[in-house]
């Protein structure tokens, strides 16, 4: 989720700016799944990552919706995972009251769109205006199309997607010695010594 979310959880500016002052110049690399969130925070991490001086590869693995589309376009590279999409849609708001209050509510969201649109097209290479209507459409897109469209630079490889068997195996054995030793009677501390 982009923003802080009520357990704390969550991808805020003030987070990723000590991310990314932890990495320093070298190149960073973001894995995004995210259902979007805050539109501000979303805006603040996307010009936290263009400002930043390293390479910045986004990775779409699953999605980047709404405010995460966003923070995706930062990417100087933007692959889009197998099976993987992006969402992109207007800006959302709660609004309580009467006509005038909702119409001074559509106002105050007007310019919140523009900019998004603005960030999309400086992206794709499409205009403003095109963009705008695939927000206005809540348009989902698949990872083909992002690439097509502009939205991704390419394809995550799968074979760039590893997964450490030896190291899950390894604890596997691990756990079931240690279990072993335990039944035998002997103590924890023996049982560490051992297994280092």
């Amino acid at each position: 989720q982009i923003g802080e979310s009520w357990d704390g959880s969550g991808m805020t500016a003030k987070r990723m700016a000590g991310i990314l002052r932890s990495i320093g110049a070298k190149d960073v690399t973001v894995n995004m799944n995210s259902p979007g969130g805050d539109f501000f925070e979303g805006v603040a991490v996307y010009n936290l990552l263009r400002q930043h001086q390293g390479k910045v590869t986004v990775n779409v693995m699953g999605l980047a919706a709404s405010a995460a589309s966003v923070i995706a376009m930062a990417g100087d590279e933007i692959n889009m995972g197998d099976g993987s999409f992006m969402m992109i849609h207007n800006a959302w708001a709660v609004a309580v009251g009467n006509r005038h209050d909702m119409q001074a509510a559509s106002e105050q969201l007007a310019p919140f769109d523009e900019a998004m649109a603005s960030v999309y097209a400086a992206r794709t290479g499409m205009t403003p205006k095109a963009a705008a209507k695939l927000m206005d459409a809540e348009t989902w897109i698949g990872a083909t199309q992002a690439v097509a469209d502009g939205f991704a630079t390419g394809m995550l490889e799968t074979a760039s997607i590893k997964q450490d068997t030896q190291a899950s195996a390894t604890t596997k054995y691990l756990a079931t010695v240690d279990t072993a030793l335990a039944k035998s009677g002997m103590p924890r501390s023996e049982r560490r010594e051992i297994l280092k």
